[in-house]
């Protein structure tokens, strides 16, 4: 590992159009902001990032198959997939990266079919960090900066 800890920032469907999705649920930040925000906590923690985005679910099991030698952890906010893509959840565990799940909203407290995470039991899983707005980005930066030392 370099001296550095290497972190992918993970963003699921429907991620960039934060901003213009219900604000009681996603606050009012906008994507590009999001991204600024995490940057910045990474740099004051000696983190380094490197972001990706999609709509597309291929795309992103694709790049989390890639990732092995370009990252030391992962950060992920998969969106909708959380809940029913069973195939992501075998791309980040043949991936073998400690991993931070992410949500804006507090999903245990949401619409039933929010509740389940396909990531829940994954042996690379860190923590679940949900309900904090962008502060849980921040957070789970943290908490995966600890677990890479």
């Amino acid at each position: 590992m370099s001296s550095r800890a290497r972190v992918e920032i993970l963003h699921g469907a429907n991620l960039e159009a934060l901003g213009r999705r219900d604000a009681s649920h996603y606050g009012t930040l906008g994507f590009d902001q999001l991204e600024q925000q995490i940057s910045e906590w990474a740099r004051e923690l000696d983190l380094e990032t490197r972001f990706f985005q999609t709509n597309h679910e291929g795309e992103l099991l694709d790049h989390i198959l890639r990732i092995e030698d370009t990252a030391d952890g992962i950060l992920i906010n998969a969106g909708a997939w959380t809940h029913y893509s069973w195939a992501l959840r075998d791309a980040l565990e043949v991936a073998a990266l400690p991993t931070m799940e992410v949500h804006l909203s507090d999903i245990a407290n949401r619409e039933d079919f929010r509740k389940v995470s396909v990531f829940e039991g994954l042996p690379t899983l860190v923590a679940t960090i949900m309900g904090k707005g962008p502060a849980g980005y921040r957070e789970a930066l943290i908490r995966l900066k600890e677990e890479l030392a």
